[in-house]
């Protein structure tokens, strides 16, 4: 407990995603009661909600998710009003304003906009605003797309700051091989990763494999991550207390600033960077500038000011950075590890 009291003992700003099986499940009353007491308590919240395609569904009266981008896009199109009219009213109940904020990919790689959402965020908490964030699925294709609500509230908790990022689902947390929870997970190895599975409901998207991978984002930009049964009576005060509740993903040690957060997070690489061991070892443990007598050979169609993924010779990535023309072909300065 002393370890999860040292993680989770002075948080002040959580961001919480509902998945749909929770939202279908108990409802969204007794989170959103749950988010207005620690609003009341002075902490700021924000909250990432699915439930949108599924609210659509049931209004068209179809029972398995659709497959086809259109058929998805008219569910969100319909399904977004009445899940926020849902919130507006239940926050209202606590004497609470929420306001809608709906995003894409491309509203978060682009840095003018990456800067003009986290502004206009830190603007609605410093007004007591609940944020009540979703995916732009109405308009959003494949190229723009952040894949799942797991993944957003992960890139949101990182835009924010967030000093905890709380991912409500319908199981208590990672299970182990023997189907118990595993308390707390140091660091992310391929053990945890091998864990992981999908979903198998017909409203929902992601699965632990998507949490694992939000996980993944989350703990290297500085923040914890605790997953949890969100249908649990006082779910984010147990944790907050903080009992042993969930799984939690503990952070690595340093914090990431925000540039270098999107230059890890936020881009989808335009192409590869395949380096030596030599390279490799100067990126990671010298502190080194990548240079161009590093690489071994390059993958994609990029230019200078491009971000790509930076991998060893086994393929795996370790790195991503900002390219420059020139010897230098990613300055320190402009490299995350990962």
């Amino acid at each position: 407990m002393k370890l999860r009291q040292q993680t989770l003992g002075a948080v002040k700003r959580l961001v919480v995603k509902v998945g749909t099986g929770v939202l279908t499940g108990a409802g969204a009353a007794p989170v959103v009661a749950q988010i207005a007491a620690l609003h009341h308590q002075g902490k700021q919240v924000l909250l990432v909600s699915s439930g949108a395609i599924a609210a659509g569904m049931t209004a068209l009266g179809l029972k398995q998710r659709p497959k086809k981008l259109e058929q998805l896009q008219a569910c969100a199109a319909i399904g977004q009003g009445k899940l926020m009219a849902a919130y507006d009213a239940l926050f209202g109940q606590h004497n609470l304003h929420v306001a809608q904020v709906l995003l894409t990919h491309d509203d978060l790689r682009s840095r003018h906009r990456h800067l003009s959402a986290r502004n206009t965020l830190f603007q609605l908490l410093a007004d007591g605003v609940i944020p009540i964030i979703n995916e732009n699925d109405t308009v959003a294709v494949d190229e723009i797309k952040f894949g799942d609500n797991d993944r957003l509230s992960a890139l949101v908790a990182t835009l924010v700051d967030a000093d905890l990022l709380v991912i409500l689902s319908h199981i208590e947390g990672v299970w182990d091989a023997e189907k118990k929870r595993i308390p707390i997970i140091p660091a992310i190895t391929r053990d945890v990763e091998a864990l992981a599975g999908g979903t198998d409901r017909v409203t929902s998207v992601g699965g632990m494999k998507s949490k694992i991978e939000a996980a993944k984002i989350v703990t290297r930009a500085g923040i914890p991550l605790v997953i949890a049964d969100g249908e649990r009576a006082g779910v984010l005060a147990a944790i907050l207390a903080p009992e042993d509740v969930g799984t939690l993903f503990l952070p690595k040690s340093a914090r990431l600033e925000s540039r270098k957060r999107w230059i890890a997070f936020f881009q989808k690489p335009a192409g590869t960077l395949v380096v030596d061991d030599g390279a490799k070892h100067a990126l990671c443990d010298a502190g080194k500038s990548l240079l161009g007598k590093g690489v071994a050979r390059k993958q994609g169609d990029f230019a200078a000011g491009d971000v790509v993924s930076i991998c060893g010779a086994d393929g795996i990535e370790f790195a991503r950075g900002l390219t420059r023309a020139g010897d230098v072909i990613v300055h320190r300065d402009d490299l995350v590890i990962l």
